[in-house]
């Protein structure tokens, strides 16, 4: 497995992550058991960069990638999330200093770590000021409970001021041959000397080619309300992956890996965390690292999709709003 350096000062890892929520949030019920078995053959073929979140059941799937990494946790890097709130049956945003220190230790508590690697926040608190964030981060760091410092979809000035207090290591937020409003945050990043982590990199599994109508899903798969999946957006989409599908097809490769392999061809500071249940999908997805594609293919791609998917990437108003 090629390696990726995230932030001129950040860890290095494995080229392709591993982003573990569907074990627990979005997709439906999953088994546990084979879960585990799929963290540790991801760490058999090199994957050494997992992703989680206190959000995703809530700390449970935390103790499952606790549990699955016990054998080897000190040769990769966990990455977990703070910010979310869920009460009287909607989410919410907290990021109050004292709410950073309570989901810190519950989320050490159930990785069954002494130290997080990378905490990121996990959506910007419009109420607390970005500094107090990352002053709270920078003490944490300095007691050794935090490693690196990371955000998820913050914009330009969020991540300056945070990086003023203390240095972001990763900016996380979605990005794909699907995605791209992202690309305007990039320069910022790379001014700064921070790495990226493209989470969804696969379009929730719109980029795979096993894709189903909206109705098809399991009422707790998020893809039932996905604008991507909607009647109208999902016929354009399922066309511009069959054209994808047809340059993959002469490549000799799947449609996922000729996403990957374009994302991560877009700069080495960039690692995708496709996240999957299956083995054989994990294996396919592992070896996209290995895929070369031309300036001709890549030119190829976007012109399939200049701008991304057709669709908005949440419903409503959960589309987080850059500042």
């Amino acid at each position: 497995m090629q390696k990726r350096k995230l932030g001129i000062n950040g860890p290095e890892v494995s080229a392709i992550g591993y982003g573990a929520m569907g074990f627990h949030l979005a997709y439906g019920a999953a088994d546990s058991q084979s879960g585990l078995d799929l963290i540790r053959r991801a760490y058999e073929l090199g994957v050494t960069f997992f992703d989680t979140a206190e959000l995703y059941g809530w700390g449970e799937n935390e103790k499952f990638i606790g549990e699955a990494v016990k054998g080897f946790r000190d040769d990769i890097v966990i990455a977990t999330k703070f910010g979310f709130t869920f009460d009287n049956g909607s989410y919410g945003v907290n990021s109050r200093p004292d709410h950073i220190r309570q989901v810190t230790e519950n989320s050490l508590r159930h990785l069954g770590v002494d130290q997080i690697d990378i905490l990121y926040q996990h959506r910007v608190d419009p109420s607390v000021p970005i500094e107090d964030v990352a002053g709270t981060v920078r003490d944490l760091i300095a007691e050794g409970k935090v490693k690196y410092f990371g955000l998820s979809e913050a914009g330009p000035q969020t991540i300056r001021r945070a990086h003023a207090v203390q240095p972001v290591t990763v900016l996380q937020t979605e990005y794909s041959v699907f995605e791209r409003d992202v690309e305007t945050v990039l320069s910022t990043t790379r001014e700064l000397g921070i790495g990226f982590v493209a989470y969804s990199p696969l379009g929730r599994g719109f980029l795979t080619g096993a894709v189903k109508p909206a109705a098809e899903y399991e009422e707790s798969d998020m893809r039932r309300f996905d604008p991507r999946w909607q009647p109208g957006n999902f016929e354009k989409n399922l066309e511009a992956v069959r054209q994808l599908g047809e340059l993959a097809i002469q490549k000799g490769i799947t449609v996922s890996q000729l996403a990957l392999s374009w994302l991560l061809a877009q700069g080495e500071d960039i690692v995708p965390i496709p996240g999957t249940r299956r083995i054989e999908r994990l294996e396919e997805n592992i070896a996209a690292a290995e895929i070369m594609l031309s300036a001709d293919d890549l030119e190829r791609i976007r012109n399939v999709l200049p701008e991304g998917a057709f669709g908005a990437r949440y419903a409503g108003d959960m589309v987080p709003n850059w500042v």
